[in-house]
């Protein structure tokens, strides 16, 4: 058999043995995230405020300053997150409300450095309070952060973090499904003093 045979029937059986011809490369993956179905409660008694969140959200103290009583995460155990809400009642050892929205606004400019952008948005509750929502895009800790104030004596804020390093767009499911919550928290929020 001659060396041009050879390569020809090399050839043949190369092509013979790629089939059935509807192989297509696979994409590069991220990880599966199964969404729950929606569900809300009410924030047990005992707090300053209360709202509904969801079921899927185990409420704990804040562990990072346990001498805030109201101070509790949202822990979203399913999907990694957890929503750090930090109340102070204003008046109250110089927290006025100047110095509170301000801290606020501050804590979201942090994130300027590795944020691609922050879109805020002022809104009104249907209790008539005052909120801003941050919403950051980028490789940032937070994406989604908000405070609600009744501007008088109550002052709530909000910032959504995960305990994973993966980027931000593979847990763009979770991030949406938790702004979602969000949402519908701050829509239900009702200070009581």
């Amino acid at each position: 058999m001659s060396n041009k045979s050879l390569y020809i029937l090399l050839f043949l059986i190369v092509l013979s043995s790629c089939g059935g011809g509807d192989y297509l490369p696979k994409p590069k993956g991220y990880n599966r995230i199964d969404l729950p179905e929606r569900e809300f409660t009410n924030l047990e008694e005992g707090k300053p405020y209360t709202f509904q969140h969801s079921i899927h959200a185990r409420i704990e103290p804040d562990s990072f300053n346990l001498a805030e009583k109201n101070w509790i995460n949202l822990n979203y155990t399913s999907l990694g997150g957890k929503v750090h809400l930090t109340y102070l009642e204003l008046d109250t050892k110089g927290k006025d409300i100047k110095t509170v929205v301000n801290d606020a606004i501050n804590l979201t400019a942090k994130h300027q450095i590795k944020a691609y952008g922050i879109e805020e948005s002022i809104m009104m509750t249907p209790k008539g309070y005052t909120g801003v929502v941050a919403e950051l895009t980028g490789e940032v800790p937070t994406q989604f952060q908000f405070f609600v104030t009744d501007s008088t004596k109550n002052f709530l804020r909000g910032a959504l973090y995960f305990d994973t390093a993966l980027k931000n767009d593979s847990l763009a499911p979770a991030i949406e499904y938790i702004k979602i919550d969000m949402a519908h928290l701050i829509n239900t929020l009702e200070f009581r003093n």
